[in-house]
């Protein structure tokens, strides 16, 4: 798949079928996920392929349990007026129901503190992960609600200390279709050479 092809119609797919994916796409997507940059070349990052279905479900409850803190009390709950927002609501709902029936549940973590081992050396990971699984086929979206419940998912997978979970992605098959997001015009976001000098393309 063409690159600029992969970005434009990559989107969160929070609804996954439970059909299997295969070690060889997990692996080919966790590669791409590896050539990322990260300061001073340091890949301080580590990643956990949870396919157990015991471990999915203690993963789902805390999930669910930090879903249900953050939002459940219509705390961050768009408005109805604005169905963009209505029906990201009703896909991230639908995820914290479900979450322990993705077929793949990936931990991306790091290592160490400060630049080189915080969001700067994993975020670009987690996204090259994302856009190949999307050459692929495969549905994701960048979770972190499970980070309330840190330390016991840090016992949960043995993870040592001095390594700090930063992202859950859900990998799978995805329910619905791929396309381009829902995003403002480049032109209302880019300024050139000063704050708020604008440019159209």
């Amino acid at each position: 798949m063409d690159l600029f092809e992969a970005i434009g119609t990559q989107r969160a797919m929070r609804r996954l079928k439970d059909d299997p994916v295969s070690d060889a796409d997990v692996w080919k997507i966790l590669d791409a996920a590896i050539k990322a940059p990260s300061g001073g070349n340091r890949q301080p990052w580590n990643f956990i392929v949870v396919r157990d279905a015991e471990t999915k479900r203690k993963l789902g409850e805390y999930y669910l349990d930090a879903w249900n803190k953050v939002y459940a009390d219509g705390g961050g709950q768009p408005g109805q007026d604005d169905s963009s927002q209505s029906r990201v609501y009703r896909s991230a709902n639908y995820l914290a129901h479900h979450l322990a029936e993705a077929p793949v549940l990936i931990i991306a973590t790091v290592r160490g503190g400060g630049a080189a081992g915080g969001g700067g050396s994993i975020y670009p990971a987690v996204q090259n992960l994302m856009l190949a699984a999307r050459a692929l086929g495969l549905g994701t979206t960048l979770t972190s609600l499970h980070k309330l419940h840190e330390a016991e998912v840090k016992e949960l997978l043995g993870i040592p200390e001095g390594i700090e979970t930063m992202a859950l992605i859900p990998l799978g098959w995805p329910k619905g279709r791929f396309g381009p997001p829902e995003r403002m015009p480049v032109e209302k976001v880019v300024y050139w050479e000063q704050w708020g000098d604008r440019r159209e393309q």
